[in-house]
């Protein structure tokens, strides 16, 4: 590859359902080399498997790369220069490499039906559609040339087989995993084109593509690692060898528990996303719940991301897509799988909720606290999130930690009452609820060495009271520092909860 040519990547999904997280892990790495290389990536929809197309998906892939800030120069829905992105759109353009492949000897018409090739199957259980077996079969190579013709002219549906010849050493340079090493023996004579939709298969569509969208890297999971002997075959085929791309087989995304690659089912048995989006199955109408509507910031799903299988050499882990795109070197990248820890996920949404501004968060959380009758105002809610947001991991997990802040307690957690209020409480929370009559509630500090202090005097010690105090205010054990909770609520609603507790349990 020249040294000059542009760095032009492309992220090349098949709208075959939802897109899996390890394929936006993908799309991001694509994103980063490029932008650190200041180069261009393409959006381009591999849509020629017309059997697993499924309404839909091309839409919800666009969404959730654009929901997490992957962003496109050129392709479906962005336009360019090398359109169209869409395959199922290119017929035309795969013909004329078919019939060239057709023309040079490199490929040929094979017209075996499905159940031939069953029964082949069935008597050789490692049979191989290769230059040892081709003769055994019906194609061009076997059969006359009349004969041939003949099938084409009535119509009879063939597809056409990439011809590979035997005893070929294929070396890839790979910029993750060095030099890699395949021979042509183990590769089969691969379907490029089908007659019954006019279509190409997927190995010739993505070769021709890549060329004539000029793509310089491929970057693409390790699972397409042994495709790519063959496609560096097809692009010697076409001659095509000066402009042949670079390429970066990335680690699979494992199980967070055992041995194997991360699947929906994983997601499903330990309770967390493996797509970005909620999707709902046309079919099944099932729905999988997506990082987006589980609660989680795009920021910390693309940091978290970001870290599976590649590290940025330092000790830090905040990073912004800017500082994602300074630091990445595919380089960096490892060869081994990498385990997906979902709850470190967890741990970067916290993170990120803490930096974000309280009242941002409170615009988002006043309709669903409307929605539940309650009248407050976002300053106030936003001063509420700034005491508990520590002690949070989503935005959704605020009702159950700020509930107290909005309304009473209507009942007292039983483990709590047991542990915490004891035979005096009751006398101390007179004595207490004179102290905090007696105040104006303008200085929480004062207040606090008031209370302090009355404790000291009467030789209670802090603990009993104000873990009675605590359960009459909140309802159970939890909770930031008591003073900043009467602070927020105020005085009579301090007052009137104190007296209500001591009502209800004596």
């Amino acid at each position: 590859m020249s040294a000059t040519r542009k760095v032009r990547v492309r992220f090349a999904p098949s709208p075959t359902g939802a897109l899996h997280i390890g394929g936006v892990r993908t799309a991001l790495y694509n994103y980063l080399f490029a932008k650190n290389l200041g180069g261009d990536m393409i959006l381009r929809i591999e849509d020629t498997d017309s059997k697993r197309f499924v309404p839909g998906a091309e839409d919800y892939i666009v969404e959730g790369l654009t929901w997490l800030g992957i962003k496109f120069d050129e392709g479906v829905g962005f336009g360019g220069n090398y359109g169209p992105y869409r395959q199922s759109e290119r017929r035309d353009i795969y013909k004329r490499y078919v019939d060239e492949l057709l023309a040079k000897g490199k490929a040929y018409y094979a017209f075996d039906t499905a159940a031939e090739l069953d029964a082949k199957r069935a008597e050789n259980a490692n049979f191989q559609y290769d230059a040892h077996t081709r003769m055994q079969m019906n194609n061009s190579l076997s059969l006359s040339a009349e004969e041939v013709q003949a099938r084409l002219e009535r119509g009879d549906v063939y597809t056409v087989r990439f011809k590979i010849d035997p005893d070929q050493l294929i070396e890839i340079n790979d910029m993750i995993r060095g030099e890699v090493h395949y021979k042509s023996d183990v590769l089969d004579d691969k379907v490029l084109y089908k007659s019954a939709d006019q279509l190409p298969t997927y190995h010739l569509a993505n070769v021709v593509d890549d060329h004539l969208m000029e793509v310089s890297h491929v970057i693409r999971g390790e699972e397409w690692l042994p495709s790519t002997p063959l496609h560096i075959l097809l692009y010697r085929a076409f001659g095509w060898e000066d402009t042949m791309p670079q390429f970066a087989h990335l680690p699979l995304l494992l199980k967070p528990d055992g041995k194997g690659k991360l699947s929906k089912r994983d997601g499903d048995r330990l309770n967390f996303p493996v797509f970005p989006l909620d999707w709902k199955d046309p079919v099944s109408g099932d729905i999988s719940k997506g990082y987006r509507e589980a609660g989680y910031f795009p920021e910390a799903v693309i940091n978290f991301l970001a870290l599976l299988g590649w590290n940025p050499g330092t000790e830090q882990e905040m990073f912004s897509m800017d500082e994602l795109i300074q630091a990445f070197n595919i380089q960096r990248c490892s060869k081994a799988g990498a385990k997906f820890d979902y709850e470190k996920g967890k741990w970067f949404n916290h993170q990120y909720m803490l930096l974000k501004d309280n009242m941002e968060l409170a615009a988002t959380l006043l309709p669903e606290l409307q929605a539940k009758g309650i009248e407050t105002t976002q300053a106030y809610v936003a001063e509420v999130l700034a005491l508990v947001k520590g002690r949070m991991n989503f935005l959704h997990e605020f009702w159950a930690n700020a509930a107290y802040f909005f309304q009473a307690p209507q009942s007292y957690d039983e483990k709590t009452v047991s542990k915490r209020w004891k035979d005096v409480s009751a006398m101390q929370m007179g004595e207490l609820e004179a102290i905090l009559q007696a105040d104006d509630f303008s200085d929480m500090a004062a207040l606090e060495a008031k209370v302090a202090a009355w404790c000291e005097e009467k030789a209670y010690g802090m603990g009993v009271p104000m873990n009675a105090f605590r359960l009459a205010l909140v309802g159970e054990g939890k909770g930031p520092h008591i003073f900043d909770i009467t602070r927020l609520i105020g005085k009579a609603e301090t007052l009137q909860r104190l007296r209500r507790c001591v009502e209800v349990l004596g």
